[in-house]
């Protein structure tokens, strides 16, 4: 097998390296499914393994701008990683996965993120679960809510067309404040979130969108269809919740009307944050039916500015002693705290793996939580609870769109 990986040269090696992918789920994009695609994805950004000249598997990364606690950084938004049936077990997805994280590395991006089809894959690869999901199913009827609704407050319905200059400053609002969000371009707003196929419509429900205004500026959005379906003389279909997010308060008010929507049985939303604000708003939360679920996974491709470039809760101190075994020059002794983070010879307080890093990274999880996992150790007694204060951040993160 004479295998070699390079970035791809024009749309039709694009098509064929997302077809590895694809294959998988449900065959290959045309040229014009790849143009659209590499409109966000540019080729230099797509990996390809070759087997002669024949493209066997292939790894994307979007060029994002993750917000992380305090801060954004510049991120590899992992995206379409594949290896064709005919060549598993024979190395091709690790020296894609070295390929793209060395180019990550090199265009100075110190963090990669992806959503992992099957999550057992990428921890070798160093990457770590960092924010969770969840979904919900709630029937209608116990949908009230336990405030009484807000007076300032007011929901109009908008066009998809009138919604790409409301929705986009709401969006990017929630972002800043809220880690595991990346910023999204025009093309992306219209490629991805504000475009409706009919190819891509759940049983032909067109995808609305409803704008909360707060004294008579734009506060919160919606995003959502409503699945009509009839069984003898009773709707049960259901209104699909897509996206939903905005200022604090209005953003509860556009979910008040959400759930007051009519002739449906049920409210369906995936990839909630976990903190949503639903679990205590609502007068039966036990009735959403809320699952949880792994959502983003996070890699710390240059260790030295991810962690230092992330704000810290107080001013204590902490040396980690890190282990990259995929990115060698990661590994060692980190002293962290308020005032950034740099290597360091110090006794080390806590031993961890760069996946661990990562689930730390956002705050998500704690220190203690992954000591009685058996995936940090505890150097000095009490450190991980040094952790969890400087790790600590006030919201949880949230990831709201699979990419």
């Amino acid at each position: 097998m004479s295998m070699h990986v390079r970035p791809v040269e024009n749309v039709q090696e694009l098509a064929a390296g997302i077809g590895a992918i694809g294959h998988y789920f449900g065959g290959w994009p045309t040229l014009e499914q790849a143009e659209r695609f590499g409109r966000n994805l540019p080729q230099e950004r797509m990996h390809a393994a070759f087997d002669g000249d024949e493209i066997v598997g292939g790894a994307g990364a979007f060029p994002f701008e993750l917000s992380i606690p305090g801060g954004q950084l510049g991120c590899g938004g992992v995206t379409v990683v594949g290896v064709l049936p005919t060549h598993r077990r024979r190395g091709v997805l690790t020296r894609l996965m070295q390929a793209q994280l060395e180019d990550i590395r090199d265009r100075g991006e110190p963090l990669a993120a992806l959503w992992a089809s099957e999550e057992a894959i990428y921890r070798r690869f160093g990457y770590g679960m960092a924010a969770l999901g969840a979904e919900m199913a709630l029937a209608r009827g116990y949908h009230a809510l336990r405030s009484p609704a807000s007076e300032d407050v007011r929901v109009r319905l908008v066009s998809l067309e009138e919604a790409k200059e409301l929705v986009p400053p709401i969006y990017e609002r929630t972002r800043l404040r809220t880690s595991g969000m990346y910023a999204r371009s025009p093309d992306w707003w219209v490629t991805r979130i504000l475009d409706d196929p009919a190819d891509r419509r759940e049983e032909g429900a067109a995808k609305n969108v409803a704008i909360a205004d707060r004294d008579g500026a734009p506060a919160a959005y919606a995003l959502y269809r409503v699945v009509s379906k009839w069984e003898g003389a009773a709707n049960v279909g259901h209104v699909r919740i897509l996206e939903a997010m905005g200022d604090d308060g209005a953003e509860l008010e556009l979910w008040r009307f959400l759930l007051g929507l009519d002739w449906v049985g049920t409210f369906r939303a995936s990839h909630l944050p976990v903190d949503h604000p639903l679990l205590h708003a609502l007068v039966y939360p036990r009735r959403a039916l809320l699952r949880l679920y792994d959502t983003l996974f996070l890699r710390l491709v240059d260790v030295e500015t991810a962690l230092a470039t992330r704000s810290y809760a107080g001013d204590e101190a902490l040396v980690l002693e890190l282990e990259d075994a995929f990115l060698a020059e990661n590994s060692g002794r980190w002293r962290i705290g308020d005032g950034g983070a740099v290597r360091t010879d110090d006794e080390a307080d806590l031993a961890l793996d760069v996946n661990e890093a990562a689930s730390l990274y956002l705050g998500a999880f704690t220190a203690s939580e992954l000591v009685r996992a058996g995936l940090v150790r505890e150097l000095r007694e009490g450190v991980a609870q040094r952790a969890d204060r400087l790790f600590a951040t006030s919201r949880k993160p949230w990831t709201p769109e699979i990419f």
